[in-house]
């Protein structure tokens, strides 16, 4: 009977349901779950010290608890941030969804505000023993443990001292089972140093279970500039977004809720938007706005040429950045740098895309072949990589056009990060990006432009080598051919026979140097024309 079955009805936790699910959250295989905890930490440190203005300066501890399982660890990250008001403390360390980042229209690391509470829970399921978090925020140093109440998905806040301090940060001390530390390319150590590889302007620290200490110092001393929080673009909004903005507005046309509400909306627009959406009164209230209402207007926004979002919203690494930080890892033979416009997608969302690509140099010695480096806000992206957006636009890419056949097997390193105030992850895991069909189109453009140097460079050092080549074979007989000449004239001016032949080597090669610089141009413009194509 249907009354049985809704016996067992009941209503569940948001906390209860990660805690069933945690391989949602990334925590599946002992190295992965690792690093996903590390990288949650870090990442809420990096966002709280650029907020306050603050240089990052973040140490990062593992410490081998048991030597024979090799499955328990404590971890404890600890940064020079503003810290965490006491009112605020439980909230932010151990509460699903409860954070400053999901309603904001601002580009962070983090996005969910689940991350620190997901690495509460996870110790306390598999070890049973609470978060210790040390906050110092303005003048006062708060420890207390944390754990979750997961039926409230609520946290459970133990206060065990509080005293004045001077310091500012968090300290953030935890154990954790079903966690391994390996030193591979999905490790704690690589994670790192990928972090400070996209963020050059800040410290990191590690001291590994085996007390060596590997820092990534800061390579730049300023922080970058601060994103601004902004309104969602009208390209990409979809009907129901449209309903959603319009019932929480407080305007009473909707005219002005459209100004209001969305960025790149001025009165000439809205005039425009009156003449090719006319079955729409935009001097009604928004709140009486139907489904059908909001659907043209929605249709109407795609006829209007907008402006493209606002660049203070999206802050990247740069091109400086990137080349500081490839030079002071890899130091490679060469590297090329592009960013994209910003452009939008579904939802109305602003984002944008740079690439990097290193070739040769360090990459050889480092033994670093086909190196894809994903990245998403700055943050990068170990895990899930079959699977993104990133490294399925770059495996598409045609190679061969740029001198490199086989490019699993070339020295070069692609940097792909991407921009976006909501960046479109697969998972909470938050470690691939979903294949949109927009952000895909700027990566491989990006990518591809990036390339186009490269080829030119690859081209111009290939022929190089061939020309170095014949004038090191033509010149091994330049000896024996004006002695041979000077006997057949009978004459005795061999030094003078073997100066020309000389010259005229070095004519012959200078000539084909200067087609070389020829053939550079057309390729050039052919490059314009493939440009071209892919825009198309």
């Amino acid at each position: 009977m249907a009354e049985d079955i809704f016996k067992q009805f009941k209503e569940h936790s948001v906390a209860e349901f990660f805690k069933k699910n945690r391989q949602m959250l990334g925590f599946s295989g002992k190295v992965r779950s690792m690093t996903i905890i590390v990288h949650e930490y870090v990442t809420n440190s990096l966002d709280a010290c650029e907020e306050a203005g603050i240089l990052p300066e973040i140490f990062v501890q593992v410490e081998e608890l048991n030597k024979e399982t090799k499955d328990h660890y404590r971890i404890t990250v600890k940064d020079n941030g503003p810290g965490i008001p006491k009112s605020h403390l439980g909230k932010a360390l151990g509460q699903m969804l409860a954070g400053t980042k999901f309603h904001r229209y601002i580009q962070q690391r983090g996005q969910q505000g689940i991350g620190a509470a997901a690495c509460t829970m996870y110790s306390y399921i598999t070890t049973g023993q609470k978060t210790k978090a040390i906050t110092c925020h303005r003048g006062k140093k708060l420890t207390a443990d944390i754990s979750i109440d997961f039926k409230g998905n609520k946290a459970v806040v133990e206060e065990t001292s509080e005293e004045p301090t001077e310091e500012t940060g968090l300290l953030v001390t935890a154990e954790f089972k079903d966690v391994r530390y390996e030193r591979s390319n999905q490790g704690v150590y690589e994670y790192l140093r990928r972090t400070a590889l996209a963020n050059p302007h800040c410290t990191i620290t590690l001291m590994d279970p085996n007390n060596e200490k590997s820092v990534f110092p800061r390579s730049v001393e300023v922080n970058p500039q601060k994103p601004f929080e902004i309104k969602p673009h009208p390209l990409g909004i979809t009907t129901h977004d449209l309903l959603e903005f319009a019932r929480v507005n407080e305007n009473r046309k909707v005219s002005s809720f459209l100004q209001n509400a969305f960025s790149r909306v001025s009165a000439a627009k809205v005039d425009e938007l009156r003449t090719i959406c006319t079955e729409v009164d935009f001097d009604k209230d928004p709140h009486e706005l139907s489904w059908e209402d909001a659907e043209k207007i929605v249709k109407s926004f795609a006829k209007v040429k907008w402006i493209a979002p606002a660049m203070d919203s999206l802050v990247p690494i740069g091109k400086e950045r990137i080349e500081t930080s490839f030079r002071n890892i890899f130091n490679p033979e060469i590297i090329v740098v592009t960013e994209r416009s910003p452009r939008v997608y579904r939802g109305g969302i602003p984002f944008m895309v740079e690439a990097g690509i290193a070739y040769g140099g360090g990459l050889v010695a480092a033994e670093k072949k086909g190196e894809v480096m994903r990245f998403a806000n700055r943050v990068p992206l170990l895990f899930d990589n079959s699977g993104c957006v990133i490294s399925e636009t770059i495996k598409s890419i045609e190679w061969n056009r740029y001198n490199m056949k086989n490019f699993e097997e070339e020295p070069v390193a692609v940097l792909v990060n991407l921009l976006s105030v909501h960046v479109p992850y697969t998972s909470a895991g938050k470690q691939a990006i979903s294949n949109e069909e927009d952000v895909a189109d700027e990566i491989k453009l990006a990518v591809m432009e990036a390339g186009r140097t490269i080829q030119r460079h690859l081209s111009g050092k290939r022929r190089a080598h061939e020309i170095a080549t014949k004038r090191k074979v033509i010149s091994r007989y330049i000896n024996q051919l004006s002695s041979d000449l000077s006997d057949l004239a009978g004459t005795k001016n061999k030094k003078d026979l073997l100066a020309r032949l000389e010259k005229i080597v070095d004519e012959k090669y200078s000539q084909e140097d200067l087609g070389e610089e020829k053939g550079e141009v057309a390729t050039k413009d052919s490059a314009k024309v493939d440009e071209g194509e892919g825009e198309e």
